[in-house]
């Protein structure tokens, strides 16, 4: 009944995508049209679901995050969005997918239609369009340039999003695409990385690491001793929305990276190696946060689900559910850990995306080197089995140096990009504006307004102004 249902939800699709009048010249469609037309509208689809992880970010970083800075943080989610997508269509998908050589394309700037496929060469084993591939691409540059942003949260100029995320979706972003999935050098040796754990988290968790030691901790962070203190954000329940969205819209991210919905229903193993992943991380991250802490942390939960789910990103459609299963508990059990470490150690991540989208990042592209299989391998048509499928050493080693190329890639970058803003232009609000609150400094209103003049009264007659 499920296939049948999803076969007819794509039917429907297909037609509204190609309207009869395009097939009038015959009785009907052929088999390779209605091929073409149901993966063009199953990869629509995974373009939705990846789109809609914004709302997600939105939701999660301004639950994470203080009252007087929620407008401001849900709001710069919509701008860098609209960065991505002219910076992405002008330059960074030629960067990123066009014909040229093992660290950048070349060819394909200013998409203008289908008729430019001949540009892409790397793109070529798929019969959905072009225009659909580019959708579906500039959803992941997206997401990637979202993570970059999140560790800026609560002290960055809302011009530092504009000037940065023109350059990372134009400059970073692409160049470890194109390495990866452009026909790169990358490519070459036989990175397995199915939908982004490198190309997506790795490299937005680097640049969100760089902007978060240049931009130093939060006014009240920590202690003249060093010592970190909890600035707890503002709304627990949208940061559990944000995550559900989130999840939601990874089946778009996986399973939809398959850009098929007729290969013997593979996105469907996909999707299922996916799930159990996220599911392990929650619950052992949960888990750890009450063995450590004393106290079940709901945020750790949040983070361990992001992580797991980070990490099967690249190996999803390489690995067992069992692998899946000890790949997502160990990226919540290592994240959990990780956060704590990098909060000692003055390390400022309101959202903790080095440690979520980063280490997991990490993780996920080593993972493959020790548990994809052969038989899934090849059916993915990329790399070798890993290490405790008899596959040796060899594959692990093309995941670690794939990961180690892209963090020190984007690290240079980044710290070369933000200095030099840092330096000419400056990234950070001054101490009255941080105090205030980005919504009202950046924006002059508050994304709380009621809330906020109930707040300030409350302040002016004696009370303690603490959102």
């Amino acid at each position: 009944m499920r296939k049948k249902w999803l076969v007819s939800v794509l039917v429907m699709l297909t037609l509204l995508a190609f309207p009869v009048s395009a097939f009038a010249a015959a009785e009907g469609p052929t088999n390779i049209e209605l091929q073409s037309g149901l993966n063009s509208a199953f990869t629509f689809l995974a373009v939705v679901l990846v789109f809609l992880m914004q709302g997600g970010f939105a939701l999660l970083e301004a639950g994470s995050t203080r009252m007087k800075n929620a407008g401001h943080i849900a709001g710069k989610t919509i701008l860098t969005l609209g960065i991505s997508v002219i910076a992405f269509w002008a330059l960074g998908f030629g960067l990123g997918f066009g014909n040229g050589n093992a660290f950048f394309g070349t060819t394909g700037f200013f998409l203008s239609g289908d008729q430019m496929a001949a540009s892409f060469e790397s793109l070529a084993f798929s019969d959905v369009p072009l225009t659909v591939k580019f959708v579906f691409h500039l959803a992941f540059a997206a997401v990637s340039l979202a993570i970059a942003c999140g560790g800026m949260a609560e002290r960055a100029k809302m011009s530092v999003y504009i000037v940065f995320g023109t350059l990372y979706t134009i400059i970073m972003y692409p160049v470890v695409a194109h390495w990866v999935w452009g026909g790169g050098w990358l490519a070459e040796l036989g990175m397995q990385d199915f939908a982004g754990s490198t190309v997506v988290h790795l490299t937005g968790a680097t640049a969100a690491l760089v902007a978060t030691i240049l931009l130093k901790p939060r006014i009240g962070k920590y202690n003249k001793d060093g010592k970190p203190n909890i600035i707890p954000g503002h709304n627990q329940v949208y940061s559990v929305l944000g995550v559900i969205l989130l999840w939601i819209g990874w089946f778009g991210f996986n399973p939809g990276s398959t850009l098929t919905a007729l290969d013997d229903g593979f996105f469907g193993y996909v999707a299922l190696t996916t799930n159990v992943a996220a599911a392990a991380g929650g619950v052992a991250a949960l888990l750890i946060s009450w063995a450590v802490l004393g106290k079940s942390d709901i945020p750790s939960m949040l983070n361990g689900v992001l992580a797991a789910l980070v990490a099967i990103t690249g190996a999803c459609a390489f690995v067992e559910p069992w692998a899946a299963l000890v790949i997502g508990a160990l990226a919540g059990i290592i994240t959990f850990f990780t956060a704590q470490y990098f909060d000692r150690k003055g390390i400022d991540d309101p959202i903790y995306a080095f440690s979520v989208h980063g280490v997991a990042g990490m993780w996920g592209a080593i993972s493959t080197g020790l548990f994809a299989t052969p038989e899934l391998a090849e059916h993915a048509g990329v790399g070798q089995a890993g290490l405790f499928y008899g596959g040796g050493f060899h594959q692990l080693g093309v995941q670690l140096l794939g990961l180690v190329g892209a963090f020190a890639f984007v690290l240079v970058v980044s710290f070369i990009i933000l200095g030099g803003m840092k330096a000419i232009m400056g990234i950070r609000v001054t101490e009255e504006e941080e105090t205030m609150g980005l919504d009202i400094s950046e924006h002059g209103t508050y994304g709380y307004p009621e809330q906020m003049k109930h707040a300030e009264s409350k302040s002016n007659g004696g009370g303690t102004f603490s959102s």
